[in-house]
C-alpha cells in the first residue's frame, strides 16, 4: 500500500508541476494575441508566424494542463449526482472510471501517437506555409508527453481510489 501511495504522490507532484508551468504559457499567448491584433489592424500587417504561434501556445498549454485538471479535481464531472453519493461509491466510480475509461483512452492515444510524432521529428516537420513556424514536430511531441502524463494521472487516481476502498478514512 505504501508503494501505491508513493506512486500516486509522485505522479500528482509531476502533474501539478507540469500544469503550473504550462499555465505560464497563457500570459505569453495573450501577449502574442495583442501583438498580432495591433500589427494586423494597426499596421495592416498579418504574420503567419504569429498565427501559428498562437495555436501552438494554446495547444501546449491546454494539453499540458490536462493531468493538472484531473489531479486538482477541476475536470468535468456530474457533480449533481456525485455530491449525493457515499464516499465508498465515489471511490468505486473513480477506480472504475480511471481504469476502464480514462487510462485506456490516454494510453492508447499515447501509444498510437508515438509513430506519428516520431515521423514528424525524423522529417523535421515544419509548417506548410513558407513563412510559418519551422518546428511543427515540437508541438506534436508535447501531445505525447501530455497524453502520457494524463494516462499516468489516471492510474494515480485509480491507486488513490483503491487505497480509499482498502483503508477508508474515518469520517
Amino acid at each position: 500500500m505504501k508503494r501505491l501511495e508513493r506512486f500516486a504522490s509522485a505522479v500528482d507532484r509531476a502533474s501539478v508541476r507540469v500544469g503550473e508551468s504550462a499555465a505560464w504559457l497563457y500570459p505569453v499567448l495573450v501577449v502574442v494575441l495583442i501583438v498580432n491584433v495591433l500589427l494586423r489592424y494597426g499596421f495592416s500587417l498579418g504574420l503567419i508566424e504569429l498565427e501559428e504561434l498562437q495555436w501552438h501556445l494554446y495547444a501546449a498549454a491546454f494539453l499540458l494542463g490536462l493531468a493538472y485538471t484531473h489531479v486538482s479535481d477541476k475536470h468535468v464531472r456530474v457533480d449533481l449526482v456525485r455530491g449525493r453519493l457515499a464516499p465508498r461509491t465515489r471511490a468505486w466510480i473513480e477506480l472504475l472510471g480511471s481504469l476502464l475509461l480514462l487510462s485506456p483512452f490516454a494510453l492508447l492515444l499515447t501509444y498510437y501517437s508515438v509513430d506519428f510524432v516520431a515521423l514528424s521529428w525524423a522529417t523535421s516537420e515544419r509548417s506548410a506555409m513558407p513563412s510559418g513556424l519551422p518546428a511543427r514536430y515540437v508541438i506534436k511531441g508535447v501531445m505525447v508527453i501530455a497524453l502520457g502524463l494524463l494516462g499516468l494521472q489516471a492510474l494515480a487516481t485509480a491507486a488513490r481510489a483503491l487505497l480509499e476502498l482498502r483503508c477508508p478514512e474515518k469520517e
